[in-house]
């Protein structure tokens, strides 16, 4: 799918929604993992609003914390996510996406993941 084309929205109930726990900045971490292979592509962060706008869209829509402003993977680079399925951990406070990565990859640097350095080998 190029920019601009149809996406597919990923329906959550307001009941699950209510399950999702925001950190008092009113943020949850979001992982991005591939659905075919299972790698997790990266991990940003995201708000009330993001999280409608990614189920509603059906395209990971993130929170940036250093800008303080909504942001669409792909906008800039090209390289966007799109939603397959959503799911919340055990305590509600981290979301899981398994999302089709389009493009070079997740990451920034061009890398397909943003988890491509080893801190132990």
């Amino acid at each position: 799918m190029e920019h601009g084309t149809n996406w597919t929205p990923v329906t959550a109930t307001d009941d699950l929604l209510a399950m999702v726990r925001f950190d008092d900045r009113g943020l949850v971490p979001a992982i991005a993992q591939d659905v075919d292979s299972g790698e997790v592509l990266m991990l940003a962060w995201m708000n009330a609003e993001s999280l409608s706008m990614t189920l509603s869209e059906g395209r990971m829509v993130y929170w940036s914390r250093s800008r303080s402003e909504l942001w669409r993977k792909g906008d800039t680079s090209g390289d966007h996510q799109e939603v397959r399925w959503a799911r919340y951990d055990c305590d509600g406070d981290t979301l899981l996406f398994g999302v089709v990565q389009h493009g070079r990859g997740a990451c920034h640097t061009g890398e397909r993941t943003c988890f491509f350095r080893p801190l132990a080998p």
